[in-house]
Parts: C-alpha cells; sequence; structure tokens
C-alpha cells in the first residue's frame, strides 16, 4: 500500500511539473507603462505566473518546459472591449450565422492575433453566454468572451435598420420596458448593459434620455456598468451626467470640451473605446488598399471577400453613400477627441467595433493601435490602454491585464519591440491564453 501510494503522488508530480511553463531571456513589456525588463524569464504554473522578474532570479522548476525566448518581447494579451461576436460570415451579417462553429472560428481568429479577451457588444443570443460559462469553469485556450447580451435602442431606432440588426436589441417605448429588459439581462447574468443613442446622422429615430436613463440606473442597480453607441457630443454629456459607465465610441460630430471632460472624470467614466478603425472602415474601401495582399491580413479573410473589397462595383458602392464626403473627417475628430481624452486624465479603454461586415477581427486590433499611435499617443499608452486599463474597466485586473505574479498568462510573444514600432505588434510569433497555447 505504501509502494503504490509513493508511486500515486510521484505520478501527481510528473503530472503538476508537466504543466509548468518556463520563458527566459525576453524584454518584458509588463503592461504597466513602466520601462521594460530585458534578460527577463517567467514561471507560469498551471496558468499563472508564479514570477516574472530578472533572469538572475530564475529557479527553474524541476521538470519544467523551458522556452528560449531570446531576443524576443512579450506583452500582455490585447483586450478588445468592443466587438460583435459570431453574426458574420464573410460580408453577410445575420443572427442565424451565430453558430458554435462559427463562434469558435471567430475566436480561434481574435485569438491568432494575441487577441485575448473581448466584450461582445449588445448582439448575443443566449449561446454566447453558454459558452463564456463554459470558459469560466475551467482554463481557456481561446479568446475569452464578456458579453452585454441584448442591447438597448428605440422603436425602430439604430441600428435595426442595419443588416441583420432587426428584433437584435430590444426596442424600448417605456421605462418600465427599458428596466425590464435590464432584468432580463441581468438574470442572464450578463457582464455589462449596453444601448445605441444615435440617429444615424438624422435617419433613423434616436432613444431619447427619458428612456436611455432609467436603463442606466436599472444597470447600476444591478451592479451592472453601462455602455453606450454614441456620435454627437451632446448625448455623452446627458448619458455621463445621468451616470453612464462608458462611451462605447468617440465623440464625431464636434471636439469634446472641458464640461465633458469634467464630468467624465467627476462621474468616473469612460472612454471606453475609441473605435478609430470603425471611423475608417466606412470610407476606405472606396479605393484600392494595398493591405488586401499583406499576409497579416489576408491569413484571416476569405479570398472572396477579399475579391470582393477590390471589385471596382464594392468601392463604387462605399463612394455612393450619401453622407460620404464626411466620413474621412469624422475619423479625424475622433482622433483628436482621443488625444485630448488621454492628455486630460480621462480613463480611456480599447476597443474596435469589429465583428460586423468589413470590420475584420484581430487585423483591425492591430490597425487601431496604430491609428491611435497616429493620434499622438506612444506606443507605451497604447499598450497600457489595450491591456491594463481594459482589464480595469471589465473589473478583471486581479487576473489578467498585466505579466504579473499570481495573473493569468495571457501574453503574446513578439519576435520585434512594439514601443519602437507598434506596427511590431504584428510580429507575433505566439499567443498563450491562461497559459495554453492558443487555439
Amino acid at each position: 500500500m505504501r509502494a503504490f501510494l509513493v508511486a500515486a503522488a510521484l505520478m501527481s508530480a510528473i503530472s503538476a511539473s508537466a504543466e509548468v511553463k518556463v520563458l527566459k531571456n525576453f524584454t518584458l513589456i509588463d503592461g504597466r507603462g513602466g520601462a521594460p525588463l530585458s534578460n527577463a524569464a517567467m514561471v507560469i504554473d498551471n496558468g499563472r505566473i508564479t514570477y516574472a522578474g530578472p533572469v538572475a532570479g530564475l529557479k527553474v522548476p524541476a521538470g519544467a518546459e523551458t522556452m528560449d525566448l531570446a531576443g524576443k518581447f512579450v506583452m500582455p494579451g490585447i483586450i478588445n472591449l468592443h466587438s460583435h461576436l459570431g453574426n458574420t460570415i464573410d460580408l453577410i451579417q445575420d443572427p442565424k450565422n451565430f453558430t458554435r462553429e462559427n463562434l469558435a472560428k471567430n475566436l480561434k481568429t481574435y485569438a491568432s492575433y494575441g487577441v485575448t479577451s473581448v466584450v461582445s457588444m449588445g448582439s448575443d443570443p443566449e449561446l454566447a453566454l453558454t459558452v463564456r460559462n463554459e470558459q469560466r469553469a475551467g482554463r481557456p485556450s481561446t479568446t475569452r468572451i464578456y458579453s452585454a447580451g441584448r442591447g438597448f435602442t428605440g422603436v425602430d431606432g439604430y441600428p435595426t435598420k442595419a443588416m441583420g440588426m432587426k428584433g437584435v436589441p430590444y426596442e424600448v417605448k417605456s421605462a418600465a420596458d427599458g428596466k425590464k429588459g435590464v432584468e432580463e439581462n441581468a438574470a442572464r447574468k450578463v457582464d455589462l448593459i449596453k444601448m445605441w443613442v444615435d440617429d444615424h446622422l438624422g435617419k433613423e429615430p434616436k432613444i431619447p434620455i427619458e428612456l436611455s436613463r432609467p436603463i442606466i440606473e436599472a444597470a447600476r442597480a444591478h451592479g451592472l456598468k453601462s455602455s453606450a453607441h454614441i456620435f454627437y457630443l451632446d448625448d455623452a454629456k446627458k448619458l455621463v451626467a445621468a451616470g453612464l459607465t462608458g462611451l462605447a465610441h468617440s465623440v464625431r460630430d464636434k471636439p469634446v470640451d472641458d464640461e465633458l471632460i469634467a464630468l467624465m472624470k467627476k462621474k468616473g467614466a469612460w472612454q471606453q473605446a475609441a473605435t478609430l478603425t470603425r471611423e475608417i472602415s466606412v470610407f476606405i474601401y472606396a479605393t484600392p488598399q494595398a493591405f488586401y495582399d499583406d499576409p497579416f491580413f489576408s491569413r484571416s479573410v476569405s479570398p472572396s471577400v477579399i475579391a470582393r473589397l477590390k471589385s471596382p462595383e464594392y468601392q463604387k458602392a462605399v463612394r455612393a453613400d450619401h453622407d460620404f464626403p464626411l466620413l474621412p473627417g469624422f475619423l479625424e475628430t475622433a482622433k483628436k477627441n482621443l488625444k485630448k481624452l488621454v492628455d486630460a486624465g480621462v480613463k480611456v479603454g480599447f476597443g474596435t467595433d469589429t465583428g460586423p461586415p468589413a470590420r475584420f477581427p484581430g487585423y483591425f486590433e492591430h490597425w487601431e493601435m496604430e491609428l491611435m499611435v497616429d493620434a499622438g499617443l506612444t506606443p507605451s499608452q497604447v499598450i497600457q490602454i489595450a491591456t491594463k486599463n481594459s482589464s480595469e474597466f471589465l473589473n478583471v485586473s486581479k487576473d489578467f491585464g498585466t505579466l504579473e505574479k499570481g495573473k493569468w498568462a495571457d501574453l503574446i510573444v513578439l519576435q520585434k519591440n512594439p514601443l519602437e514600432n507598434i506596427k511590431n505588434t504584428r510580429t507575433i510569433e505566439t499567443v498563450l491564453i491562461a497559459g495554453n497555447k492558443a487555439n
């Protein structure tokens, strides 16, 4: 019996050691915004970091799998606070596309680009929450899901006329409707509440503050953050004053002013996401783009979609938008507003609005970081926003968002230094999620 127990203990130790990974000889960019640490090492035990520091202080556990990453750079996984999962195949958005198979493919694409967590913002069926719960019951090896469940708009409001969106959000006609919807979402244990407050440049009804305020209040009563798609400065002010937690897009109609900045700082409201790539996506396809043939883009986009983007017919259709001449200006306003908010000390997170047609998961997250640098932020600021800050918005910073002892090993191994050039985030060699190689 004693021999059996000794053998069992030995087998248990061997099994445990097989779960230990050691990374060494890399430069650590931990996400906190400080100077990188060269000649760094990390020990990952059952998915969690037990050591992150100089190689000189490394003690390699017996039987650990060791990876020599000499010349490489390690940063935290990217956290996207604004996405839409599962509803799109190629350039078609339809709730019928939301299958377990398509969702798994979507998550695998995000993971391959180092996007280790995504918040799906208001277009999710029950399946999204089911898969999320399955992930949380173990150690995921694919992108982590956070979900706002079903979002809210007014009757026939934006975005119900967009492809595949009718019947997706709640269409609220009374305060009671909004409260009931929040209660249903809360019962499903969503991670936050989303609403759309926009008239699509005057084309569609916009939910008024009298109906959006009760949604915000109901969310708070259930201990949930509230987030809003906005476009106009005036709406941003009204919603933040009412207690909204996050602006899911940039203000784009005019420059943000001191009144909004003071309100956001007083209320603790976030610029949850700037979504600069969302703004560029509505006009960039009007002309041929070199990135269509970039392997970093084309590896996750079907040849038929690339052919469609390259077609003169598609480009003509983009240019035919009545508001097309205005669209580049909205991007520039968004970039300037992002810079102003960051400089003023407003809390800022990271997001892209990827998922709908022609807003490509994975590739757009790296493009977003590039546009943020174009807006005047440093690569270090952008990385901190996309990792540490975004984990804080989700209230998960105790578990990931930075690479520190005790946290899950959600990380990206890069071939080049992203602090020297933000485009180097594209030089991905390996992605780990909870210490597992992403798949």
